[in-house]
């Protein structure tokens, strides 16, 4: 087949693929949430920065994406750098413990962590909270994080489970504060 011949089948390759110019256009648009996305992969804000910089970067370069796929490959160059940045697996996560942190009713919703309070996502061991920011926030389907993070899908099914079940009881757990701070105020105020 002659090159004629394909472009005519084709159409101009060039013209389907992502310019350096629309992937920094797209980071540019949603600087916040893929930022965000990168800081709360990492749990740092210098390794979220590290990863966001080098997934600008990769981006930018020549890669061949089409450019209806180009915001969702620079989301899925930043969990791959995050990745690899962090290298975190079920058994060797680097977070140790989780500290109870107190829920706060009066924080809005920014992006994707919605609901969820921020402090206690950041204090998920780096496995769960891989987990949870893909599959829960990113809704990644459980097949794409295996891959992604080399395990299981039912680790991953694991790992989400419990991420869920930790955050569930640190809500109740400060939910519990709210209410009890709540009502020794009204005890007070009666008292006085």
């Amino acid at each position: 087949m002659t090159e004629q011949a394909n472009t005519q089948i084709c159409g101009n390759g060039e013209k389907r693929y992502a310019t350096c110019e629309e992937f920094l256009r797209i980071f540019d648009q949603d600087m916040n949430g893929l930022y965000q996305l990168s800081f709360l992969l990492t749990g740092d804000h210098q390794k979220g920065e590290r990863c966001f910089v080098a997934g600008i970067e990769d981006c930018v370069k020549e890669n061949r994406v089409f450019r209806e796929w180009a915001r969702a490959w620079a989301k899925r160059v930043i969990v791959e750098k995050a990745i690899r940045e962090l290298q975190p697996r079920r058994n060797h996560s680097n977070s140790s413990t989780v500290l109870p942190t107190v829920f706060s009713r009066n924080r809005q919703p920014s992006g994707p962590i919605g609901h969820f309070d921020l402090d206690a996502v950041l204090g998920l061991a780096d496995f769960e909270r891989f987990v949870f920011v893909l599959c829960v926030l990113e809704r990644y389907r459980e097949h794409e994080c295996a891959l992604l993070l080399g395990c299981l899908a039912s680790e991953v099914r694991e790992a989400r489970t419990q991420a869920i079940e930790e955050l569930a009881s640190n809500g109740e757990m400060a939910s519990s504060r709210y209410e009890d701070r709540k009502l020794g105020q009204l005890a007070a105020a009666r008292m006085s």
